[in-house]
């Protein structure tokens, strides 16, 4: 899937660390997918796109392991 991700909003994960440690960005600018970077690599790294439902199911799985 490709989606273009220009000037999309981003925002961090709750669970990302304030001293630029590791964080994960994800956008909910596009209807039925969300992109998601690494905000170390922003504007230069890879963009995953993910369904919105495989998304949800994955947030689902994660947040029932807290």
């Amino acid at each position: 899937m490709r989606a273009d991700v220009n000037g999309l909003s981003w925002r961090k994960s709750s669970y990302s660390n304030g001293d630029g440690g590791d964080c994960v960005e994800v956008s909910d600018d596009v209807p039925g997918i969300i992109p998601v970077r690494d905000s170390k690599l922003a504007g230069v790294g890879p963009v995953l796109v993910f369904p919105a439902a495989a998304w949800t199911s994955f947030m689902h799985a994660v947040k029932s392991r807290d």
